[in-house]
């Protein structure tokens, strides 16, 4: 191979990788900001009447398993899944940071303990829900609700073992999986309601919450997250600009619809009720 076309390759691969590396920080600075508007809404419409009434407060909430008369621990399961979410929503994007990890260590140990107690703790509060309350979707939503708890606890397990054997950059990974896995709540939302803005809720029955898009979204908000995290970290380990440039497109595109999802989300569901 001449030099010139090995430069030519090397400028490619280095073109691919700063490509990569931008889609990257755009796609999370995005969701950085719609965790935040949600974390708005949780704290501003859940905590309130909690605090002033205890599980009284989840009365009237749309919550699809919330208050019920008499039943204490799926009540308290029920608090605890939103008052949990408050760290989960604002502490997860914090953690992902990397000028807050440098500059504040013992913040960014702390927050991640609190984190990965506050995610496992939520994942059990909502597969007693899920199996002892139900859910919207029928078995299907179960399922999907399920499997994501599962997932949630093998991360949390992974991101804390690696992390007390002081091996960072598999804590790391696994971390980031826990992310993902652990804000699929948020991704639920923003999935659904950026369908909705672009296709009127095709393949959605809202009267029963039900429907072919909302079968595929109940595992698609958490694998999906996923997926794209392995190709993220397949690019890195084995760059190849045809695969890179591949990924750039395809997060490129599901960063513009999360956008989307965003602004519907924030515009419909949670900013009007504060």
């Amino acid at each position: 191979m001449s030099d010139l076309a090995m430069d030519t390759r090397l400028a490619r691969a280095g073109g691919a990788k700063r490509a990569v590396n931008l889609v990257t920080r755009a796609w999370f600075v995005a969701a950085a900001l719609g965790h935040g508007v949600f974390l708005v809404y949780i704290l501003a419409v859940f905590f309130p009447p909690i605090a002033t009434e205890g599980l009284d407060g989840l009365r009237g909430m749309h919550l699809p398993a919330g208050f019920r008369e008499g039943e204490f621990l799926g009540n308290l399961a029920a608090a605890s899944h939103v008052l949990l979410a408050a760290i989960i929503i604002g502490g997860g994007p914090l953690q992902l940071v990397p000028a807050i990890r440098s500059r504040f260590p013992a913040f960014h140990r702390w927050l991640g303990r609190s984190y990965l107690v506050a995610a496992v703790l939520s994942a059990l509060a909502g597969l007693y829900m899920v199996w002892t309350r139900g859910t919207v979707g029928g078995l299907v939503g179960h399922l999907g609700i399920t499997l994501d708890g599962v997932l949630i606890l093998v991360f949390a397990a992974f991101a804390l073992r690696y992390a007390l054997a002081r091996r960072i950059r598999e804590h790391r990974r696994w971390a980031l999986r826990l992310f993902m896995a652990a804000s699929a709540v948020w991704f639920f939302r923003v999935g659904l309601m950026g369908w909705v803005m672009l296709t009127g809720g095709a393949g959605v029955d809202f009267e029963t919450f039900t429907g072919p898009f909302l079968t595929v979204l109940g595992f698609a908000q958490y694998l999906l997250p996923l997926a794209m995290l392995e190709w993220y970290f397949r690019c890195q380990a084995r760059p190849s600009a045809r695969g890179q440039w591949l990924y750039v497109v395809t997060l490129g595109v599901l960063t513009a619809y999360m956008c989307v999802g965003i602004f519907a989300a924030a515009m419909g569901l949670w900013l009007p009720r504060l």
